[in-house]
Parts: structure tokens; C-alpha cells; sequence
């Protein structure tokens, strides 16, 4: 195998924000020494909140049930769980899921713990949003206010 070849599994965000930082100076002709935010506003959401926007749109396939059952398995929403039914906490948390604990980064990035971590930071309003054309606005909208302070 080549030492160059590198898994794009294994890069962080970081990493992969850089490469995205790079393609916008070249597709629009920016020297290296030129701020990219303003051009990156108008094109992509930074990598973070590209990724987050992902595992969002997985968990509403989740919520409306256009998913795959084995990840419909895979979550649990927080007022199913019998120990929680009786916390008052649970009657404003709507469609919120069980986050399992993890001891190791790698299992952070698991999906049973990313996508519930990621979809309970969204606001209510968001989360209740049924049609997912409605949500991916909603989502992107979010975000860029998040990531470009809007």
C-alpha cells in the first residue's frame, strides 16, 4: 500500500476543514494569504457543522420513519425508557433520544451516541419538523447562523 494513501475514515475535521478551505481558494482563484470565510459563507457550511447536518438528517429519517429498521433499533427515545417516564424533564424534552455513555472516543462516534448527541442539541422546533424538505431549511439555516454568527 502506498504511505501516501490515507483512509478519509481516520481524518479529523480539522484536517478535512483545511481540504475544504484549500478547494474554495482554488475554485475561486484565492491566494493563500486571503480569508476564505466570507467566500466559504456563501458556498459550504464549514466541515463540523457539515458533519453535524448529516447525523441530523439520519436521525430525522429516524423520526419520520424513512429509515432502515436496524437503525430505527439502534436509538431509543428518552420517554420510552421506564426509569425516565416520571421525570418532569421529559415533558418539555420532546423527541429527544437516549445518549448511551462511552468510555472511549471511538465510541463517541458511534451512531447510537453521535446521532441522539447531535439531534438533542437542535431546538425543539427543529426536531418537530415532519417534512424533511422544511427540515433540511430549517437545518442548514441553523447552522449557518451557528458557524457564521448570523
Amino acid at each position: 500500500m502506498a504511505s501516501w494513501l490515507v483512509c478519509p475514515a481516520t481524518w479529523s475535521p480539522s484536517k478535512l476543514q483545511r481540504v475544504q478551505n484549500a478547494a474554495v481558494r482554488l475554485v475561486l482563484n484565492l491566494k493563500a494569504c486571503d480569508h476564505i470565510s466570507s467566500a466559504l459563507y456563501q458556498h459550504r457550511l464549514p466541515v463540523h457543522y457539515r458533519i453535524q447536518y448529516k447525523l441530523c438528517l439520519v436521525m430525522h429519517g429516524v423520526c419520520v420513519r424513512r429509515c432502515p429498521k436496524y437503525l430505527d433499533q439502534t436509538v431509543q427515545l428518552a420517554a420510552s425508557v421506564t426509569r425516565r417516564q416520571g421525570l418532569h424533564s421529559l415533558a418539555s424534552a420532546d423527541l429527544r433520544y437516549v445518549v448511551p455513555t462511552t468510555r472511549t472516543k471511538l465510541g463517541e462516534r458511534s451512531f447510537s451516541v453521535a446521532d441522539p448527541t447531535a439531534w438533542n442539541s437542535l431546538p425543539a422546533d427543529i426536531r418537530r419538523t415532519t417534512d424533511t424538505a422544511a427540515f433540511k431549511r430549517q437545518l442548514k439555516t441553523h447552522y449557518f447562523n451557528l458557524s457564521f454568527n448570523v
